[in-house]
């Protein structure tokens, strides 16, 4: 019944919040932000000790702020659905010259292998991808219950994206990115939490955590040319910004990963260190 309910809430939020005036469903996110914030549970609290991490002398304010741009990232998220090709393209800014450099990458047929935080809104940076014409595929954590998961493959699937399974899929999801790669996709990846428990361990805000090694790898493996993708929120938009790093070349490929990751984690560390508010993480990071 429980795992009923939570399918059925997450159903009722795309049907219902997308019809919603959007004044109105801003109003009633910001709303919810604000007593998950004077609530003060687990997952507020763990936030406040993240971004202690990232800010030692932080005003608690910055809880509340970004508990509010988690809330309109799941506001946007619930609309997303009902939007035009020119609603994504309009959603999003990026710089002319780094737009010229990720559309060179991809028109250079090897692919380009975009690895991100928790930032933002990525699923509008997704759909702003598929829309420039450039095919993408992800991979998504197998939620539960198993209905939750559907529905997020269903949803992004429907934004345009190709969507792999972490786990339980009917092959490998690193080989298959890798084709991708060759075929001159766009891979993107979620690279600030590591799933496996077998990831690289990397020095990010002063502590010690795991990152997942899959985006060094790929780069590494096909050449492919890899970004650190840093999103934040404007008043009306998703503002992306491109971070290139080149993986050494020489050396045992474990080193290489580890140290490319490493380089991944200091990119992500600059993007957030200037809009922590907009990073979302409410789950256990460092070691």
């Amino acid at each position: 019944m429980k795992d009923r309910l939570i399918e059925f809430g997450y159903a009722a939020g795309w049907r219902v919040v997308r019809a919603l005036p959007l004044p109105v469903a801003r109003r009633l996110f910001t709303a919810a932000a604000d007593r998950a914030y004077q609530k003060n549970g687990p997952g507020t609290q763990r936030l406040r000790r993240n971004l202690r991490q990232v800010v030692p002398d932080m005003p608690d304010t910055l809880v509340r702020d970004a508990l509010r741009s988690y809330a309109r990232y799941w506001m946007e998220a619930f609309r997303l659905p009902s939007q035009t090709r020119e609603d994504f393209l309009a959603g999003l800014h990026m710089a002319p010259e780094h737009y010229d450099e990720l559309k060179s990458a991809i028109a250079d047929g090897k692919g380009v292998v975009l690895a991100l935080p928790h930032v933002g809104n990525w699923d509008a940076a997704a759909a702003w991808v598929v829309s420039n014409g450039w095919p993408m595929v992800t991979v998504a954590e197998r939620l539960k219950p198993e209905g939750v998961f559907r529905q997020f493959v269903a949803y992004r699937e429907k934004l345009g994206m190709e969507v792999l399974p972490l786990t339980g899929g009917r092959r490998p999801p690193l080989d298959v990115l890798g084709e991708r790669l060759q075929q001159g996709w766009a891979v993107a990846l979620l690279g600030d939490r590591d799933l496996s428990r077998g990831g690289v361990e990397v020095t990010f805000f002063g502590g010690r955590t795991r990152m997942p090694a899959g985006p060094a790898i790929l780069a590494i493996r096909t050449g492919a040319p890899l970004y650190a993708v840093d999103l934040s929120f404007s008043d009306t938009q998703t503002v992306a910004v491109l971070r290139r790093i080149i993986p050494p070349t020489e050396g045992p490929l474990d080193v290489r990963v580890k140290q490319t990751t490493q380089a991944l984690a200091d990119a992500y560390a600059e993007g957030i260190a200037e809009h922590p508010q907009d990073w979302h993480m409410l789950q256990k990071l460092w070691l």
